[in-house]
């Protein structure tokens, strides 16, 4: 095909994924994963009604940094490096120093399992987590590894119940580490699915390819478990059930991505995708148990968010919001429908966002005159 098309239905705006606050260094990081790139802006920004957008201070991205459909976040509290995590197209992690801007080269990758989204670092232990959709699991490394370094062990199976992982966040102080699921799932033969690439005393890994993952799954097992929390012990690791499941129709989940865990005050904040909502929930809380707090309505600013953060130096959280081009801060307390404290946005107000992220087909309704694109 090389004639032009008749016409392209694209959003050239930021698209944002995933945030973090640098607290040491007053900025806010932001994935924007429509445009493959990793956007810097001042904590304390905030965009003026009549401007169009905010510039940020630093921006990462083109082909030399191999950013892609990047979906995961973490800042590291001392140094202010970058992790980012490449969602579903490649299959690693970039870390950057907190100076990097423009084209360039990541000062590391790591090679991941397929389909990761969420990273956080346990600092006093050094070890990183990432999980990893489907097959569902959270693979813990070395912090420093690069390359094709091997985990130093993975969660996985049907004990955990891990079931179409995102989010993570740890709590180091009670040593608990808790993960979000949307719930979509099947079985792996022998209850065995990443581990299986790794040889006990290789000191590299090489993750097997989707393509060949199938061969590895059980027909026919396949199932749409409710959404959940799920909180494990910190070291978990193989096919060990969860200490506490948040899970049922009262907690209001639906599609839940990136998670914050406030320690101090027992909190954990859930990016409540589909619903445009931040849920609230104990950090302690088990079963069908309604969040103590839901920040949701028109005057909040949410649009579709993916991302949140809580500020613990500053008493605020922070969203990401995928479904219209902005970024918002909050009260760490607020809920109902309250408004932002500060807003930045990456397009003029009220701009259609398609959130377009990794489509993977295309159809056409005829009775409707309208084009599906699953994302």
């Amino acid at each position: 095909m090389v004639r032009a098309p008749e016409r392209t239905i694209q959003d050239t705006n930021s698209s944002f994924s995933a945030v973090a606050v640098d607290v040491a260094r007053n900025e806010i990081v932001l994935e924007d994963e429509n445009r493959d790139q990793i956007m810097v802006y001042g904590r304390l920004d905030n965009t003026p009604a009549q401007a169009a957008l905010s510039e940020p201070k630093r921006v990462i991205g083109g082909s030399h940094t191999k950013i892609s459909q990047n979906c995961g976040l973490y800042v590291d509290p001392l140094t202010g490096d970058v992790y980012s995590v490449n969602g579903d197209t490649t299959n690693y992690m970039t870390v950057w120093s907190r100076q990097a801007s423009g084209n360039v080269t990541a000062d590391r990758e790591l090679a991941t399992p397929h389909r990761a989204f969420g990273v956080v670092v346990d600092e006093e232990a050094k070890e990183l987590f990432i999980t990893i959709e489907y097959p569902p699991a959270v693979v813990v490394f070395p912090k420093a590894a690069r390359e094709n370094d091997a985990p130093l062990r993975i969660l996985e199976g049907d004990k955990t119940q891990l079931a179409e992982v995102h989010g993570v966040a740890l709590d180091t102080k009670n040593q608990l580490l808790y993960v979000a699921n949307q719930g979509p799932t099947s079985r792996n033969a022998n209850d065995v699915g990443w581990a299986r690439d790794v040889e006990p005393g290789t000191p590299t890994v090489e993750w097997t390819p989707d393509s060949d993952r199938w061969r590895y799954l059980v027909p026919g097992s396949g199932e749409f478990r409710p959404p959940s929390i799920t909180v494990y012990p910190l070291k978990a690791t193989g096919d060990t059930p969860p200490l506490r499941v948040i899970q049922g129709p009262l907690t209001r989940l639906d599609w839940p991505a990136h998670i914050s865990l406030d320690v101090e005050h027992g909190e954990v904040f859930v990016a409540n995708t589909v619903t445009d909502e931040i849920l609230v929930f104990r950090a302690s809380d088990n079963g069908n148990v309604a969040p103590i707090r839901v920040l949701k309505g028109p005057h909040t600013g949410l649009g579709h968010p993916h991302g949140v953060f809580v500020d613990a130096k500053n008493d605020e959280l922070v969203a990401a919001n995928f479904g219209n081009h902005s970024s918002t801060v909050y009260r760490r307390t607020a809920s109902g429908d309250t408004p932002p404290l500060r807003t930045i946005r990456a397009a003029p107000p009220n701009t259609p966002a398609p959130m377009f992220g990794n489509i993977g087909a295309l159809a056409y309704d005829t009775k409707r005159d309208q084009i599906l694109a699953p994302n």
